[in-house]
């Protein structure tokens, strides 16, 4: 990493960047990639056998939490009631997304259904804005820097920022096949050490400029350095006039709840990806490591939180983690089946 938190822990990595989830998924299962930078749904969806054979993953940590946003085409700026969006074309970067699930949750509560009002597509990040300026998409919900890219080249503008449907939700983690954990545990801990430590470098505000400057340049982002730094410490131009100040518009936080996977589990189901039922707990328990991140948290002179399931307001509803299947039923806009 450009800052050095891998060499400290004593580790050589090999950062790939590589395109598209579906191939992150399939090089990670193939053993091609010892651990990877994974959307926080995939190793539940991995776990599940969602979209492929079902191997044991994990989520050692989290990474960022907000830092998403929905953009649309600078055309519909006076579209901003989501009930005048029927017949879109809206991106996310995957099925598998807590962009696809955030998106969703947003149109049902506005009343409009993900499946029949609008089209939903898959649209790696990169590719995003490029289709918004060819008006083959009237919008995303998109990791940033996508969005700020979308206002710095003039064709789109800020809807809503994801941390104003769910704040504090997760976007990224750190994903690990449960064997990497198994036969190298030594590296797996080393690993884990330099993503908490690196999650708490990034999290304090006074650090963001010098990390927009290093994840910039073409071999990680490849994005103006004005775009990420717009994005890192919150204060940006949303396309419409104005000039925003949200300086947790993406924050980091290695925590991996296991609330945040019952929730995600809940919008599987929701949406059909899942059929029949799971038990949330012991899913998200065997995947979301809390338990290993408290224990390193600490071995670093940190302090986790005393539990691992929180709960959490999305929109306006408190989702409690014990009642998943009340919290499910009580959606009126959900897939069939």
């Amino acid at each position: 990493s450009p800052l050095g938190f891998y060499a400290k822990q004593g580790l050589n990595v090999e950062v790939v960047k590589t395109a598209g989830w579906a191939v992150i998924r399939d090089k990670t299962m193939n053993k091609e990639y010892d651990a990877a930078h994974m959307l926080a749904p995939m190793p539940l969806a991995i776990s599940l056998g969602l979209g492929a054979q079902a191997v044991p993953f994990t989520v050692p940590a989290i990474e960022n939490i907000n830092g998403q946003g929905i953009t649309l085409a600078i055309k519909h700026k006076d579209k901003r009631d989501p009930k005048d969006w029927k017949g879109f074309k809206l991106a996310v970067p995957f099925d598998y997304s807590m962009h696809n699930y955030l998106l969703r949750y947003y149109l049902a509560e506005h009343g409009i259904n993900p499946d029949t009002d609008i089209q939903i597509r898959s649209v790696p990040p990169p590719e995003m804005v490029a289709n918004l300026r060819a008006d083959n998409i009237d919008g995303f919900l998109a990791p940033d820097p996508v969005n700020q890219r979308a206002v710095y080249d003039g064709v789109g503008f800020i809807h809503i920022l994801s941390k104003e449907i769910w704040d504090r939700h997760p976007c990224c983690a750190f994903a690990a096949s449960q064997d990497f954990i198994t036969q190298t545990p030594n590296t797996y801990a080393a690993l884990l050490r330099a993503i908490i430590e690196a999650t708490t470098y990034a999290s304090k505000a006074e650090n963001r400029k010098e990390i927009a400057a290093q994840i910039a340049p073409a071999n990680y982002l490849n994005q103006p350095v004005t775009v990420v730094e717009q994005v890192l410490t919150g204060t940006f131009a949303d396309g419409l006039g104005s000039v925003r100040k949200v300086p947790d518009r993406v924050d980091f936080d290695a925590f991996p709840w296991q609330s945040f996977a019952v929730w995600i589990m809940t919008q599987m189901q929701r949406w059909g990806q899942i059929k029949g039922d799971v038990d949330y707990a012991t899913v998200a328990a065997k995947v979301y490591l809390a338990t290993d991140a408290a224990k390193l948290m600490k071995q670093n002179g940190l302090t986790p939180p005393e539990t691992t399931t929180k709960t959490f307001v999305v929109m306006g509803k408190t989702f409690d983690p014990a009642k998943p299947k009340e919290y499910l039923d009580s959606f009126k806009i959900k897939r069939a089946g």
